[in-house]
């Protein structure tokens, strides 16, 4: 008889945790003395949780919001809560207050787990919606539940875990909303198990690894890339509470780390701690994934000479996994591939036309994708046809079968009559020594309709201004491309998943623009 646990996501760690539980599952940084996990104490406290929540009236499907910043106790609440079939939905902690009320009104919430002063308002906004149970790691405010408290309290032994329907939803993950309100994403118990087994099948991670975790735990790259394989196999990972390159680099040698993700502007910042990058030791690493923005071959090459390790230039998206990955005989990807189509993925490159060329929007189909989106289904229909996911990334394949971002099929926008990718002028720029990290939006023009401008963040010793980088930009690639302004900032405009806020960018530009102000 099958067991009903083994089509649990919630139960993805039960056999690391049976077969290592006295290993280190979490080492968790946000508090001092750190907090160190064991597997098998893990997935104790994973049923606690779902024999809690269970015990508390909540039932098979219903949503539970997940508010908390990077610590132990939302792991194990995601995947406890997935346990008696409730459906988290971990929540973008740096959302506006409007923002979380849409989610959780969308999501149809009914219960909280929180840790207090994760979001400003996140207390009031569940209490607002009534949501019940409320329960709040310690100091738990006034009316709420004590974490410890409930789940010292909890029967795991009288628990029994549902049955999951194929398809059924585990979790339900809101995308940043950059560009309007957040979507909601259904994905579902059987997809997300079958990610986690043809990763390891493919690319097996083994129990001494260890990933070092900085961004976001609300986003697809922690858990995807570091959490779920780790746990899974009785390997473990570091958690930071936010980064910050001084103690990213001391966590990433004194923890022994194998692996870490990041931004490239991270890995610039990290460069820039010459004195710790050449004092300390990092033999542990065997590799360094990068992604989310532009990267570049410079880039790469340094951080691999400093680190030694090798370094992966990765894609993966909320509604679709992880369709592209590193080749599986070691061969290196060429500079600025984010690898070959996964084994068991569908992969398409379309044109506007419907045409199936080398360069277009990427389409996936695999049963990593979504199994539709909350509330929505115009976009259901929009974005999903016959199985397929229409990615909305553009992406270039060479002869080899090697992949290449070019950017998002809504960035691009026409200079007169000549089509920009904003990704390629972001290239250009960070090419430029001084240059830390780079972006790029269209402005009104007097002659070209609309025209790039540029929002950078310099070194500190630079010594470029706006008219040696537009000089470089036009040195290095066409005239039409380069960017009429350029503004130094001190941080780009980033949303809660650690991404480029597009639309802030642009408002950004206009304001500085407007403003007359200098680089």
């Amino acid at each position: 008889m099958a067991d009903r646990r083994d089509a649990n996501l919630g139960y993805f760690n039960r056999a690391a945790a049976a077969a290592h539980p006295d290993r280190a599952a979490i080492v968790d940084l946000s508090r001092s003395p750190a907090a160190e996990i064991a597997h098998g104490e893990l997935d104790a406290r994973m049923e606690r949780v779902a024999a809690a929540l269970a015990g508390r009236g909540l039932s098979s499907g219903d949503r539970v919001l997940l508010a908390m910043a990077n610590r132990f106790e939302f792991v194990e609440t995601f995947f406890g809560a997935m346990r008696a079939g409730l459906v988290p939905v971990p929540l973008n902690i740096r959302l506006g207050a409007d923002t979380i009320r849409f989610v959780v009104e969308d999501s149809g919430c009914k219960a909280a787990v929180i840790s207090p002063g994760a979001h400003p308002g996140i207390e009031a906004i569940a209490e607002e919606a009534r949501l019940a149970p409320r329960i709040a790691t310690a100091p738990a405010p006034p009316g709420w539940e004590d974490y410890e408290a409930a789940l010292a309290e909890a029967h795991p032994g009288g628990f029994v875990p549902p049955e999951i329907a194929p398809r059924q939803v585990a979790f339900l993950p809101y995308t940043s909303g950059s560009t309007g309100r957040p979507k909601g994403v259904l994905l579902a118990h059987d997809g997300m198990l079958w990610a986690i087994r043809s990763s390891q099948r493919h690319w097996p991670a083994a129990p001494e690894d260890r990933a070092l975790i900085a961004g976001p735990l609300y986003h697809k790259n922690a858990m995807r890339v570091s959490v779920k394989p780790k746990l899974h196999v009785g390997a473990s990972v570091a958690i930071l509470p936010r980064f910050e390159p001084r103690s990213f680099l001391q966590a990433l040698s004194d923890r022994r780390c194998t692996e870490a993700g990041g931004v490239p502007a991270m890995y610039r910042m990290m460069l820039a701690e010459q004195d710790l990058v050449e004092s300390l030791d990092f033999s542990a690493l065997k590799m360094l994934e990068m992604g989310s923005a532009v990267v570049g071959a410079e880039l790469i090459a340094a951080v691999e000479a400093a680190f030694g390790a090798n370094v992966i230039e990765a894609y993966g998206l909320t509604e679709g996994g992880g369709p592209l990955r590193e080749t599986m005989d070691g061969r290196p990807a060429p500079r600025g591939s984010c690898g070959l189509a996964a084994p068991e993925v569908g992969v398409r490159l379309m044109s506007e036309r419907g045409e199936e060329p080398d360069e277009g929007e990427l389409w996936v189909r695999s049963p990593a994708v979504l199994a539709g989106y909350n509330n929505r289904p115009d976009l259901d229909a929009e974005r999903i046809r016959d199985g397929w996911l229409r990615t909305g990334d553009l992406f270039r394949r060479d002869a080899e079968g090697f992949f290449y971002f070019q950017g998002r099929t809504d960035d691009q926008f026409s200079c007169g009559g000549e089509n920009i990718n904003p990704k390629e002028v972001e290239l250009l720029l960070v090419q430029h020594p001084d240059v830390i990290d780079a972006v790029v939006a269209p402005v009104p023009h007097a002659l070209k309709d609309l025209a790039p401008a540029a929002l950078v963040t310099l070194r500190p010793d630079r010594k470029v201004d706006e008219a040696a980088l537009k000089a470089f930009t036009l040195k290095h690639g066409p005239a039409y491309a380069h960017p009429r302004r350029i503004f130094a900032v001190d941080e780009l405009p980033v949303g809660g998943t650690g991404k480029i806020d597009r639309k802030a960018v642009r408002d950004r530009l206009l304001a500085l623009i407007a403003d007359g102000s200098a680089s």
